[in-house]
């Protein structure tokens, strides 16, 4: 009898408790560099409500913002393969004054 539970050579043990796994809705990403991060905030922008809070930061290196491009790029194609384009409409402009920045 062989127990499933043990780790393979190589593997990474990952924990997701239940309330990240609750995940965080986002519907702007603040994108921000450095010469050696990348700082990505997502907020949560509602209508009507003139003030918003960055609710997630994720902080990561070039290699990894590169690494993290490359794999929502193949996931995309993934989805579009499986489920057809996704349509990329048109977004009010949200004035947002953080200095050089990118917006997904």
């Amino acid at each position: 009898m062989s127990d499933n539970n043990q780790q393979q050579p190589g593997q990474i043990n990952i924990e997701l408790d239940e309330k990240t796994a609750e995940g965080i809705y986002s519907n702007l990403a603040i994108i921000n560099h450095s010469p050696s991060e990348f700082v990505l905030d997502f907020v949560t922008i509602m209508p009507g409500v003139p003030k918003s809070k960055v609710k997630s930061r994720i902080i990561l290196t070039p290699q990894h913002a590169k690494r993290l491009l490359k794999a929502i790029g193949e996931n995309i194609h993934r989805f579009e393969s499986a489920h057809g384009e996704i349509k990329d409409t048109e977004q009010p402009h949200v004035p947002l004054n953080f200095g050089p920045t990118g917006q997904a």
